[in-house]
């Protein structure tokens, strides 16, 4: 599995009591609109979740909200994360290895990534020039624009001088 390294567009390294209480709301008025029940098992994984900074695979979190409940399965981890997507509080993001990975969109201004397609290493970065090509297109088709993904892949510094001491 590749490394993923990753340098953040802003320096929150956690989320306020005030911060955190906001996102369950969100997130249980989201349980509610769908007709499921607001548990536990739920809340250590939403915590878990907002608490990290990591681009998460699945198997990621499920590995540590089961340091705070080893009773929590596989399929609840996979549901909730899908369920923190569907409210706006978590978003996919796909990198070249095939993995998809859950990053925290709570409080976070939009952002994009720059991906290593040899090391896998990661680099986030803010446009405000993307943010306008956006709005524009969705102008033009008659669109209230809501979110967006955009992905550069291509090869690290690290791995372009080992590429060339190989040549």
């Amino acid at each position: 599995m590749p490394q993923t390294i990753t340098k953040r567009v802003d320096d929150h390294h956690e989320l306020s009591l005030d911060a955190m209480r906001e996102a369950e709301s969100i997130f249980y008025g989201h349980l509610r609109r769908v007709g499921l029940k607001h548990t536990g098992q739920r809340d250590i994984i939403l915590r878990t979740f907002l608490e990290t900074h990591d681009h998460l695979s699945i198997e990621e979190l499920h590995h540590l909200v089961q340091k705070t409940d080893p009773g929590i399965g596989f399929t609840t981890v996979y549901r909730t994360l899908k369920l923190l997507a569907e409210c706006g509080l978590a978003s996919e993001v796909a990198f070249h290895d095939g993995v998809t990975r859950y990053e925290h969109q709570y409080n976070r201004r939009s952002h994009h990534h720059m991906v290593c397609t040899e090391c896998g290493s990661s680099v986030e970065f803010f446009s405000p020039e993307i943010e306008k090509v956006e709005k524009e297109i969705g102008r033009k088709n008659h669109y209230v624009t809501t979110r967006h993904s955009f992905q550069i892949y291509g090869m690290c510094d690290a791995c372009q001088k080992k590429a060339n001491k190989r040549r």
